[in-house]
């Protein structure tokens, strides 16, 4: 712990000296558990220069997703506002839910820089290479119905796209329900999962899980989705620091959050611009039907409408879509 709190402290004051006094008056630890904790992350690949009288100046630091890195730039939100900062994990949403049956409290993040089953929708493994993408998961409590957050990841949508933004400069693009592309490639995948209370019917907690390709070049993905997949490395042609989208991602859904259900129209209004979904031809599909379509818009509801052959109209509360042009579909 004491490794994290003086990284986030240099990461805090990154270029300027730090002396071991100062640090240890600040953090309330001693200057040898400062000293022990600086050769830690020496020896984890943090460049950090030591100049007599003047102390320890962090110069580098490694890629890496730690509480160290994300608490200061998350300090006061309440989404990471507790952080578990993993190795490797089954899946951040499987243990987001083990956390939230144990008892934890809403705005604990859950990242892990390898996923072993990482999940996406209808029980799809979401490729997770170690080191290369974010793998994030928030817990929450929000005191609605579960009929009331069915909204939720449309709203969590919106969010991943201003983090994404925020820290590079780009926009992606949503494909409804819950893809986000760029380029038109799939970058990000979300999956929300609630945990409903048996006897009363209530919602006991809500986990939203994001999946995003940061630094995967091509040959990281399996033949399957090599082309239908994308990397912000491989769009922006440089490297992204996955801490900083980290946390750029929080804060958006820490905003997001405080927004929800109550500012429905400025998202609703935000989500129509990001979705590339409505104007093109698509299939509706469930696990024993393909149906062809026209989206047509997204209703107040934040459903997809779409024109059938027959000219009727129907209104898509939820499945799931492929979009002529993208993912093979042509």
């Amino acid at each position: 712990m004491s490794r994290e709190r003086v990284l986030a402290l240099l990461r805090e004051r990154q270029g300027e000296y730090l002396s071991g006094e100062a640090m240890s008056h600040e953090l309330g630890i001693s200057r040898a558990g400062v000293w022990k904790a600086i050769k830690g992350l020496r020896q984890e690949g943090y460049k950090i220069a030591s100049a007599p009288n003047r102390g320890y100046c962090l110069e580098n630091a490694p890629d890496r997703l730690r509480a160290g890195e994300l608490s200061g730039p998350l300090a006061g939100a309440l989404v990471g506002s507790r952080l578990l900062c993993l190795d490797v994990i089954d899946s951040t949403n499987t243990e987001c839910k083990r956390q939230a049956m144990s008892g934890a409290e809403e705005g604990l993040v859950v990242t892990a820089e390898e996923q072993t089953a990482g999940r996406g929708r209808r029980g799809r493994d979401f490729q997770s290479p170690r080191g290369k993408g974010l793998y994030l998961s928030a817990l929450l409590r929000p005191r609605l119905t579960p009929e009331e957050v069915s909204d939720f990841t449309a709203w969590v949508a919106v969010a991943v796209c201003d983090g994404i933004e925020a820290c590079c400069g780009v926009r992606p693009k949503i494909k409804w329900t819950n893809d986000i592309v760029l380029n038109g490639r799939k970058l990000v995948g979300i999956l929300t999962e609630l945990g409903i209370e048996s006897e009363s019917n209530a919602l006991d907690y809500l986990v939203t899980g994001i999946g995003i390709n940061v630094n995967e070049t091509p040959e990281d993905f399996s033949p399957e989705v090599r082309e239908m997949a994308t990397s912000l490395a491989q769009e922006l042609g440089r490297p992204v620091r996955r801490a900083e989208l980290a946390a750029q991602v929080a804060l958006a859904l820490d905003r997001m959050y405080a927004a929800y259900p109550k500012e429905k129209e400025r998202y609703l209004q935000m989500y129509r611009a990001d979705c590339l979904t409505p104007g093109h031809q698509v299939q509706l599909i469930t696990p024993t039907a393909r149906r062809e379509a026209f989206a047509l818009e997204i209703d107040d509801q934040f459903n997809l409408v779409v024109e059938l052959p027959d000219h009727s109209r129907e209104s898509i509360a939820a499945g799931e879509v492929s979009v002529r042009g993208m993912y093979g579909y042509v």
